[in-house]
């Protein structure tokens, strides 16, 4: 199957995923099992080398609601009225570059990208696969504090719902879909008491028949 897959033009795998859900760890397996580019953090690294712009800058703003607004404001706010402060420059500079950056790498090579709204960004690619992970609150917490994120349960809670929060705002903000919402994504699954090995099988199987390939 992975031959078949990279045989053909370059697809992407954008996977969203919930705080808690093994997304980063499954996306991970998922790009080592079809032998293709895996990036998360290492994209903002890349883009911002591309950009020739401070790295840092990328890290602060990460699938984060852009600091110059508040929660009320759509994005439109800025570019209608010409107002845009030094932050909002900021922010919205550095999504664009991300941005062009994702698109180039779809061009380039065929990868698993996760968050970032890679989904949203190759909307327009046939060969972009979007996939979305969840979990119960209960799972979640488990593998938060299995990996020693947080101490305790209510913790481990509190995280969960900051990052998602954190997340669906950057989401909701730059797209016209709304985060976790399973009809905009190819594929949802539930990672609840799924072993991570067989989400792997599951997605790559689901490619495989998207992509129209063969073993």
């Amino acid at each position: 199957m992975m031959d078949a897959l990279n045989n053909q033009a370059p697809y992407v795998i954008a996977i969203g995923r919930q705080f808690g859900s093994g997304g980063r760890v499954i996306a991970q397996m998922l790009a080592e099992r079809l032998g293709i580019g895996y990036y998360d953090r290492l994209l903002l690294e890349e883009a911002a080398k591309q950009s020739g712009m401070n790295p840092e800058l990328f890290r602060n703003s990460d699938e984060r609601f852009p600091r110059f607004l508040g929660n009320s404001l759509p994005f439109s706010f800025g570019a209608n009225t010409g107002w845009m402060c030094a932050s909002a420059v900021n922010d919205d500079s550095i999504y664009k570059v991300q941005c062009d950056f994702i698109r180039s790498l779809a061009q380039r090579q065929s990868c698993v990208i996760v968050g970032r709204t890679a989904d949203y960004v190759l909307r327009d690619n046939p060969r972009c696969i979007s996939v979305f992970l969840h979990a119960s609150l209960e799972s979640r917490i488990r593998r938060i504090l299995d990996r020693c994120d947080a101490v305790t349960e209510n913790e481990a809670k509190m995280m969960a719902e900051r990052h998602n929060k954190l997340r669906a705002n950057y989401y909701n903000f730059y797209t016209d879909k709304r985060w976790g919402d399973s009809a905009s994504y190819h594929l949802s699954l539930d990672t609840s008491f799924i072993p991570y090995e067989d989400v792997v099988d599951i997605i790559a199987n689901f490619v495989q028949k998207r992509l129209n390939t063969t073993n």
